[in-house]
């Protein structure tokens, strides 16, 4: 490859593939708006009005054909072991089959949990829903492929992400996670959607605490 020249797009995209990375971050010389905007939209599958319009085969389905990647990122995420069934032991079973599951929940005793409690007028519920969380999750952790860590983040939006889906589930300031939308992503070559949203649960990983091992 000749230096300067920007290879053709088609091998532009393999080599993307390959590393795991967008196109345009590896040639940003290549993007325009209008093609970041329409790979972006393409990237859009569905908006539901609130996170209950999610259906719980939805969420069961995608935790149980997810082969590559589980990453959840979430205060208490209590629906996930209210509403799912054995919950716990569906993301040890990905883990088991090789998917790298990686688990961040808040810290209860953290300033963040404490700030989102009261922004929801909940007071210490939040706090306490954190501590259920990570009381359910002690059964499966240390299962090889699988990792936890408590965050201590102010979030912006929940995160569930499933190989090359993602819930994206934005809060809305005084009202519960619950009752505030949910975007149904997916991940395309050149999008910018599905990528941002993940570059914030990295962002968030690397700072939190990890409890793998406790």
């Amino acid at each position: 490859m000749s230096a300067g020249r920007v290879p053709h797009q088609r091998h532009r995209l393999a080599v993307a593939q390959l590393l795991g990375e967008d196109d345009l971050f590896l040639w940003p010389e290549t993007a325009t708006s209008q093609r970041a905007e329409s790979a972006s939209q393409a990237e859009f599958v569905a908006l539901y009005p609130n996170r209950g319009s999610v259906s719980i085969d939805t969420w069961a389905s995608l935790i149980d054909n997810a082969t590559e990647a589980i990453d959840v990122l979430a205060f208490a995420g209590s629906f996930l072991h209210d509403a799912i069934p054995e919950f716990d032991e569906r993301i040890a079973a990905a883990a088991r089959r090789g998917a790298q599951v990686r688990l961040l929940f808040g810290d209860p005793e953290g300033d963040a949990v404490e700030r989102r409690g009261a922004e929801e007028r909940i007071g210490d519920l939040l706090s306490a829903r954190c501590r259920l969380t990570w009381n359910y999750l002690q059964s499966v952790l240390g299962t090889p492929g699988l990792s936890a860590r408590q965050h201590n983040t102010t979030l912006y939006a929940s995160i569930f992400r499933f190989d090359e889906t993602l819930l994206a589930n934005p809060h809305t300031y005084g009202a519960a996670a619950s009752q505030s939308p949910v975007l149904h992503l997916r991940r395309l070559p050149g999008g910018r959607l599905f990528s941002t949203y993940m570059k914030s649960f990295e962002r968030a990983w690397e700072q939190a605490t990890d409890v793998s091992a406790d």
